[in-house]
């Protein structure tokens, strides 16, 4: 995406830079001068704008980072393998060193919590709090589950699928059905914010490139190598994750918790961004 074009109307503009790392150049956001180390990771077809009413909530007692994905927002794409989930993580990981970012606490939604659960078993990381909310770290079941990757690679392997898809997207009723899907109803802001990102060729192709590349055959064995304290929040009307998949992935994990929130869908910190934030600020509390 063109950050020329969308600046003027972004969440938090004032914040933005641009940083040069593990092979991608990336669209990032901070705020928050005291407190832990915070970093924000969004999934698949998002942003860094779903953490847009966070942000300086969190940073009241939080060093907060929120980063665009490789191929999302206004981050570049990753080369070879990089849109991978063990790519993504290396690529991420490179980023926090380049901007001496320890992590202290990771926020991951979705597949971003996959990304950043890879990132602590391979880099050796050690945060002081682990949040999911609504996970993707397990294989999606039934169909879904054999035909995602498959489909997403011819997808993605096939030049014009990202014109396509951005003008299919952007007709009218499409983005209402896309975010229907997700269980979750959003403000007129947050539905903009999405329009303009399913609008963009660009941001279509990182999205299909990423769930090409994905691969969450790991994830049983990854959550077992997680060995700090993980706290799993999920709306229980989220209709892309399974909200089942929790309970899942408890049983995996030496440490986890998890907190279930009705009448909310898989974009529950879009949702009830106040109440996530507090959450958060809750468990770092916490002894």
């Amino acid at each position: 995406m063109d950050w020329q074009a969308h600046r003027h109307a972004w969440p938090h503009a004032e914040r933005s830079r641009f940083v040069q790392a593990g092979g991608v150049r990336w669209h990032v956001q901070q705020a928050g001068q005291h407190g832990p180390q915070m970093v924000l990771i969004h999934g698949t077809g998002a942003s860094s704008h779903t953490w847009r009413d966070l942000l300086w909530p969190l940073a009241e007692n939080a060093q907060v980072w929120l980063v665009d994905l490789p191929g999302h927002g206004f981050s570049s794409l990753a080369s070879g393998q990089g849109m991978s989930l063990t790519g993504m993580a290396t690529s991420l990981h490179a980023l926090l060193q380049t901007l001496a970012v320890r992590a202290e606490v990771l926020v991951g939604h979705s597949a971003g919590a996959a990304i950043a659960a890879r990132m602590v078993v391979d880099h050796g990381l050690s945060p002081r709090k682990f949040i999911g909310i609504n996970p993707a770290w397990l294989p999606l079941p039934g169909l879904a589950g054999l035909l995602f990757p498959p489909t997403a690679k011819l997808l993605a392997l096939t030049s014009y699928v990202p014109q396509w898809f951005a003008k299919q997207a952007s007709s009218p009723g499409m983005l209402e059905k896309l975010l229907e899907s997700t269980g979750s109803v959003l403000d007129d802001r947050g539905k903009a914010l999405y329009a303009q990102l399913v609008a963009s060729p660009e941001h279509a192709q990182g999205a299909l490139k990423m769930m090409a590349a994905w691969d969450l055959s790991v994830g049983p064995d990854m959550l077992r190598q997680l060995h700090c304290p993980v706290h799993i929040l999920v709306g229980n009307k989220d209709r892309a994750v399974p909200p089942a998949q929790a309970q899942q992935a408890l049983a995996l994990l030496s440490d986890g918790h998890v907190e279930n929130w009705a009448g909310y869908g898989h974009l529950v910190h879009e949702e009830a961004p106040l109440r996530c934030s507090q959450y958060v600020q809750t468990l770092l509390s916490e002894a």
